[in-house]
């Protein structure tokens, strides 16, 4: 819901809740399946309010971070139902919505604020092209969800993951793992690579998992037997 053009009101009920922890039992089924340790790293949200705190303090640090994300202003409850109130942003684009081009120039300003969120312990969760907004040339992020802080690793391979997935539609393969490889490592896209299958079965993924899996593996074989290179 959109306030006097300036204010963006977020309303969470209880089933909003609800419909959240069946998702995150799923996703948890799903990275188990992927082959995380333990029952997968997604927490849910006990109440609506929670909900909307967790996003406050998420949007918050991001921001702390110099990172760009819609200005939280404040967060309450009202009847059971959790509000969030932030920044509008007005005319933004989604990253479906912006041109090969431009895609190609954000796509390394998406790997790097990644990058800048997992260097300080936080993660992302819900990495895809509606959460991935440009407004004004500048890359916001939206919508950080919960993971469980003892599986940062796999947490940070998904993220990675659903960034290769959101960007590969648009650029190929190739193009998506050079702009990776500007701030991951090899090593670490290989771990990511995981949890491709898991994060395109997903409904609001799809992209080719079988060539960015391919096309990271022609890199690590390149580079062992080009150590060097």
């Amino acid at each position: 819901m959109i306030v006097d053009e300036k204010w963006f009101v977020k309303v969470i009920s209880k089933q909003n809740s609800v419909v959240h922890a069946l998702l995150t039992a799923g996703r948890n089924l799903g990275a188990f399946s992927a082959g995380t340790e333990g029952e997968g790293f997604f927490e849910h949200f006990t109440t609506p309010l929670e909900m909307a705190e967790h996003e406050f303090t998420a949007a918050k640090r991001m921001r702390d971070l110099g990172l760009n994300t819609p200005k939280p202003i404040e967060t309450f409850e009202v009847d059971n139902l959790g509000i969030l109130v932030s920044e509008y942003l007005p005319d933004f684009q989604t990253l479906d919505a912006v041109d090969r081009q431009t895609e190609t120039d954000i796509a390394p300003v998406i790997f790097r604020m990644l990058r800048q969120m997992h260097e300080d312990g936080l993660y992302h969760g819900d990495l895809r092209s509606e959460n991935i907004l440009l407004y004004e040339s500048d890359v916001y992020f939206i919508d950080v969800t919960n993971v469980n802080e003892e599986s940062v690793a796999d947490a940070m391979a998904y993220d990675i993951a659903c960034a290769l997935g959101a960007l590969e539609p648009h650029l190929g393969a190739k193009s998506t793992i050079d702009a990776a490889l500007s701030s991951y490592t090899l090593s670490e896209l290989l771990v990511a690579a995981r949890f491709l299958d898991f994060v395109n079965i997903r409904p609001d993924h799809d992209f080719d998992s079988a060539v960015l899996k391919g096309e990271i593996g022609t890199r690590a074989a390149s580079a062992e037997s080009n150590p060097a290179a």
